[in-house]
């Protein structure tokens, strides 16, 4: 979701690259969340971060705890972080799930504005 952000938002200003430390499939209600505020996900895919580590970054974003402790060391990389709960840990009816979504989308979406609006 932060990558979608970011590409809707700022695509004119920065390159984004999104990979995880445990790559998988992309969540459908990643998908479906992000299409209610009219951003589309469904083409972009989980990457290993192995991908990118020969690549120069000036920032290194990660939004979750897990990723911070273990993301590599990329050289020249400031890293920005801020931790949110994974969505997809939650296991309930659709509707439950989709508000959890909601929920993590929309502080997702606070934050890269008040981080990348700055920059």
């Amino acid at each position: 979701m932060a990558e979608g952000f970011l590409k809707a938002f700022y695509r004119d200003k920065y390159e984004s690259y999104s990979a995880g430390v445990q790559p998988s499939t992309l969540n459908p209600y990643a998908v479906e969340v992000m299409k209610e505020i009219g951003i589309d996900i469904s083409n972009q895919y989980s990457k290993s971060i192995e991908e990118f580590q020969d690549m120069k970054f000036d920032y290194v974003v990660t939004v979750c705890d897990n990723a911070k402790e273990t993301c590599p060391f990329f050289p020249g990389e400031k890293i920005l972080h801020k931790g949110f709960n994974n969505p997809a840990k939650y296991n309930r009816a659709k509707q439950e799930n989709l508000k959890v979504f909601r929920e993590i989308r929309d502080q997702i979406r606070e934050w890269i504005k008040e981080t990348f609006d700055t920059k």
